[in-house]
């Protein structure tokens, strides 16, 4: 670690003793490499993950037949409010309103996919339709594709406001 070195002047008149310190610092710089490796890969290992979206392809109108039964569509609403009907806006069905806790919406989603798999046998067939207004926030969007990612729905879309969807609005 540290030393001190004694040295005797050759000198017979001088009898003055030189004493040198000489400090290792191997210790110190083995700590100062360990610190920047725990730092570099503790950094490494933690980066953040963005939640994979699959664009649809706008060029061609879509074939994509949807179950009436099958579909749940939510619009997202002002002051962290979710309004949901099930089947096609088309035909005026009753519409709900909801919020975000998971004593709420989790329930809905969780009940609608029971009744899908009971009546086609199989609740993957379930789809989700998210539909958010112009009153509400990034935040509830990011909320509820969580939950449909906690109640493990394989098939979700995020779509517009059609005018079907705001007369219901409207109506509500």
């Amino acid at each position: 670690m540290a030393e001190i070195e004694t040295k005797r002047s050759s000198e017979k008149k001088q009898r003055v003793n030189k004493k040198s310190t000489r400090v290792d610092l191997t210790p110190m710089v083995d700590l100062g490499f360990l610190l920047l490796t725990f730092f570099v890969f503790t950094t490494a290992l933690s980066e953040p993950m963005a939640m994979k979206i699959d664009m649809p392809y706008d060029k061609a109108p879509p074939d994509d037949k949807i179950c009436e039964s099958c579909a749940l569509t939510v619009m997202l609403d002002k002051n962290n409010r979710i309004k949901y009907y099930e089947g096609n806006a088309e035909n005026n069905p009753p519409v709900h309103e909801t919020g975000f806790s998971s004593q709420e919406i989790r329930t809905v989603l969780m009940q609608k996919k029971a009744r899908v798999e009971k009546i086609r046998g199989n609740g993957d067939q379930f789809i989700l339709i998210i539909k958010p207004t112009v009153e509400s926030n990034f935040k509830n969007f990011v909320d509820i594709t969580d939950e449909a990612t906690i109640c493990q729905i394989k098939r979700y879309y995020i779509d517009e406001m059609r005018e079907a969807d705001k007369r219901i609005l409207l109506k509500n």
